[in-house]
């Protein structure tokens, strides 16, 4: 087969309309070679097949990528996520069904994009039902105007789709609504959005909750106090140097005030620190 020499390895990756443009420029198989790979790769498992196969078809993935470019997301990534759906149908096309590739392909190209789609469209999934899903795809070439879908126009969409127009007004709000911040920004600005996270109650300052953290604290003091009175004097005096002062105390420091090296120093500190947090955790 000749047109093997013509299909290159793989296609250029470091501009994407070169890309297209390469694409675009690979032969298109006649219904004899395509039959002919596609028994190669069922019956011998020949993966060179299964390539001219896809990459013959890499045309047919970026005209119906193009075909979502409306919903926000990169082309590129589109048509990656095509062209795995193209793969998937070349690794089950049947060449004894008598249909072309192209034809058969066209569902799983689609299924691939739809799902990317529905993952990355917004940070929390908007369709997850048959249904759902039927609408998110057609309610936009549904609308004949701006604004929202009278009553009539609700019936109408939910009749044309075979879904309840309980959700046809579902997924319109869904689609009008956009992605916000738990927290939002901070801002002292009265006029700022409000956010889900101020509509919590605030429990930090209830009596109890007050009374608990400083009981809390004062605990913890104590069993610090008790674990310190454990350590030796040496120990102890290292760690309040390192951790406790308010002017903290190189190793260098306390080496030359103790009389010994830094990394005894530092050995002492570590078994101290060792020592310490199991007294605290008893």
């Amino acid at each position: 087969m000749t047109k093997e020499l013509t299909i290159p390895i793989a296609l250029p990756t470091g501009s994407f309309d070169a890309y297209v443009g390469a694409a675009y420029q690979l032969p298109m198989l006649s219904a004899e070679e395509e039959r002919s790979l596609a028994l190669q790769l069922r019956d011998q498992q020949d993966l060179q097949a299964a390539r001219m196969l896809v990459m013959s078809h890499i045309r047919f993935v970026i005209r119906i990528a193009r075909g979502y470019s409306g919903y926000g997301l990169a082309l590129p990534d589109l048509v990656q996520e095509g062209t795995v759906g193209l793969m998937k149908a070349v690794k089950r096309f049947d060449p004894d069904v008598g249909v072309r590739l192209v034809s058969f392909a066209v569902h799983w190209i689609k299924a691939e994009i739809h799902e990317f789609i529905l993952r990355n469209w917004r940070i929390v999934k908007v369709a997850t039902t048959k249904a759902q899903r039927k609408l998110f795809f057609n309610l936009r070439s549904s609308k004949k105007r701006l604004g929202w879908f009278s009553r009539e126009e609700v019936e109408g969409v939910a009749e044309d789709l075979g879904v309840k127009p309980e959700t046809v007004l579902q997924m319109e709000a869904r689609l009008a609504a956009r992605d916000l911040a738990f927290d939002g920004p901070n801002s002292d600005d009265e006029d700022a959005p409000a956010t889900p996270a101020g509509f919590l109650p605030d429990h930090s300052m209830e009596p109890s909750a007050q009374l608990e953290s400083t009981d809390s604290a004062a605990h913890l003091q104590e069993q610090l106090g008790t674990a310190l009175e454990s350590l030796d004097e040496r120990s102890r005096e290292i760690l309040q140097a390192r951790w406790l002062s308010e002017k903290k105390a190189t190793l260098h420091e306390l080496a030359k005030r103790f009389g010994v090296s830094a990394e005894r120093i530092r050995q002492i500190e570590k078994a101290a620190m060792k020592k310490l947090k199991g007294q605290i955790a008893a």
